[in-house]
């Protein structure tokens, strides 16, 4: 039934999206790894690096797609949930450090022992164990938001109270995470790490691996998203987000298909935040700042809500042009860019790119179609009935 499922949800554009990241995520690290340095192919490492947090990002926007294309939620505390997974796979690597680090104390990363710690707190037990992290990266997000949804979803709490809520939520564990008696590092947060499964995190091989494993995680999470949307769980989460009073008024139960799709979302947010870290070497409190949620719904409305392809696409667009124009004199400018482009993609681009892009083409596509077929009836002889008048 699985491949049934999975056969059915992709149409033409989402094979040529798998088809086009799978190409991607190959030939970008051979490129890498193959070619001369000389080569005006080769791929350096640095931007390897840079496409994986790229594509980690595509994977945090489509979570955020899943939830407020389909079924309503606007989620302003999603970065939160990544910053999750990217802290407990920075737990890992720090526990992977060992003697390696600055103080050599064999079980205490550096700023335990800098700030006095007598031992290892218990809840960096079992972090020295990757199979540990790959799971509390699905489980910490995941745990919180069945807890915070089943409150706020059994109060039918919506809309941008909703919104409001996560975001404050998002606050207040950065404010957390910030205190150096929390736990975490403080301000400094994760960094230095030096392995990642045995392998050194900062050879070129590693990085091609993140980078391709980055891809894959990508390409599964899409079709995960395929799978349900266009399911007969996706059709009730459509009618949830068009009109929860008349859905729950039919029995369904709304708020559990809420808390799942909740859920859900933020286990792939926890997955792109564990895959971001090892990339860009250091987890610190500011990924849990309220604007970075903020800016990845943006991506999300640039690209095209509702679309899938088009939060992904709109995730490396707008990563893009942050980095070219940070980069210049335009970087103190780049917030007001930013909030300039949400705005302008509202008023003129109220479907983003790839839904202005699908409004345009679906017409034209059905005119040519009807052409086409008065074409071959005409050639066989066949006149097309016309309707009663």
């Amino acid at each position: 039934m699985t491949p049934h499922i999975l056969t059915r949800s992709l149409d033409r554009s989402a094979t040529i999206f798998l088809l086009i990241v799978a190409s991607v995520g190959v030939l970008l690290p051979l490129s890498n790894l193959l070619l001369p340095a000389d080569s005006m192919f080769q791929v350096p490492t640095y931007l390897l690096a840079l496409f994986g947090k790229y594509v980690c990002y595509a994977i945090l926007a489509l979570s955020i797609d899943l939830i407020w294309g389909y079924c309503g939620i606007l989620s302003l505390g999603h970065g939160a949930f990544f910053a999750l997974g990217g802290y407990a796979m920075g737990m890992y690597l720090m526990r992977q450090i060992g003697p390696r680090g600055v103080y050599g104390n064999p079980v205490l990363p550096d700023f335990m022992v800098f700030l006095n710690y007598k031992e290892l707190p218990w809840y960096w037990y079992g972090f020295d164990m990757f199979w540990f992290a790959a799971l509390m990266v699905l489980l910490v997000p995941g745990l919180l938001v069945f807890g915070f949804g089943w409150l706020t979803f059994r109060s039918r709490v919506s809309g941008v109270y909703l919104s409001i809520i996560t975001q404050a939520m998002t606050y207040a564990l950065l404010l957390a995470f910030f205190r150096n008696d929390f736990g975490f590092g403080g301000n400094n947060g994760l960094t230095d790490f030096k392995d990642i499964l045995g392998f050194n995190v900062q050879a070129d091989g590693t990085r091609a691996a993140l980078f391709a494993l980055s891809c894959l995680a990508l390409m599964l999470g899409f079709l995960m998203c395929r799978a349900v949307v266009t399911s007969k769980l996706g059709k009730v989460l459509i009618a949830i987000r068009d009109a929860e009073s008349r859905a729950r008024f039919l029995g369904y139960r709304v708020e559990s298909y809420k808390l799942f799709v909740f859920t859900l979302s933020a286990c792939m947010a926890g997955v792109a935040g564990a895959l971001y870290v090892p990339q860009v070497g250091i987890i610190n409190p500011g990924e849990f700042a309220p604007a970075n949620s903020i800016e990845a719904v943006i991506w999300v409305a640039v690209g095209g809500r509702g679309t899938l392809i088009g939060a992904a696409l709109g995730a490396v667009v707008v990563n893009y042009a942050k980095t070219v124009f940070t980069s210049g004199a335009l970087a103190p400018y780049w917030l007001f860019m930013l909030g300039a482009l949400f705005i302008l993609v509202t008023l003129l681009l109220p479907k983003g790119i790839i839904g202005t892009f699908n409004a345009w083409w679906e017409p034209w596509k059905a005119k040519r179609d009807t052409a086409n077929e008065d074409s071959a009836a005409a050639e066989d002889g066949v006149s097309k009935p016309r309707p009663a008048e």
